[in-house]
């Protein structure tokens, strides 16, 4: 991954565009940011640095799970060849989709569903990005995950999460690295918290 690249486009990304409303005055902020149903955009300290630990390459394909604003889809899509992104949200899908067409995006594929299934029609990927925190690891985000892939993933109780990175080996074995903790909302579905 080219990181002085990544670095120059995340600096020149306007977060207010990712925003609506009274939030725009906020976006400079580096914290996380309401979009409406219960949902946030994250820090932008913290969204260039789970892109840096993901280290996508210029031919990778790329699941994100969470569009959300779009901004994270945004800065993947400049760094891979492709990207898949599932919201369950419909209306947050809807603006993402907008603002990043505008920009002019042609490499990104949208689908409305349940994250923690993936999108398994075209896997495998070779990175896969969790814009949601898991009660445990998604079994089905593993299978996507191609050889050699990386995947980062907020793990963990409501209040606080680990960020982990999941790496695949060619024998099948699973590598866990944390990275860190972090605070997200809730990935809905069969992966989200156990009350």
């Amino acid at each position: 991954m080219d990181y002085q690249e990544l670095e120059k486009y995340f600096r020149s990304l306007d977060r207010s565009f990712f925003v609506d409303g009274d939030m725009k005055k906020y976006a400079y902020l580096d914290e996380p940011l309401p979009i409406g149903y219960g949902q946030t955009i994250s820090q932008p300290s913290l969204v260039l640095e789970m892109t840096r630990i993901l280290a996508t390459e210029k031919d990778s394909k790329v699941l994100e799970i969470g569009t959300g604003s779009g901004f994270q889809t945004a800065i993947l899509a400049k760094m891979s060849a492709k990207v898949y992104t599932v919201e369950r949200i419909e209306e947050l899908m809807e603006k993402a989709k907008k603002r990043l067409e505008t920009l002019g995006f042609s490499n990104i594929y949208y689908k409305i569903g349940d994250g923690s299934k993936g999108w398994p029609e075209y896997a495998p990927y070779d990175r896969i990005m969790v814009t949601a925190a898991a009660g445990v690891l998604p079994d089905e985000l593993v299978d996507q995950l191609e050889v050699d892939g990386r995947m980062v993933i907020p793990i963990g109780p409501p209040d606080l999460q680990e960020l982990k990175l999941i790496t695949k080996t060619g024998d099948g074995d699973i590598h866990i690295e944390n990275m860190g903790m972090v605070r997200f909302v809730e990935l809905k579905g069969q992966y989200g918290w156990i009350e």
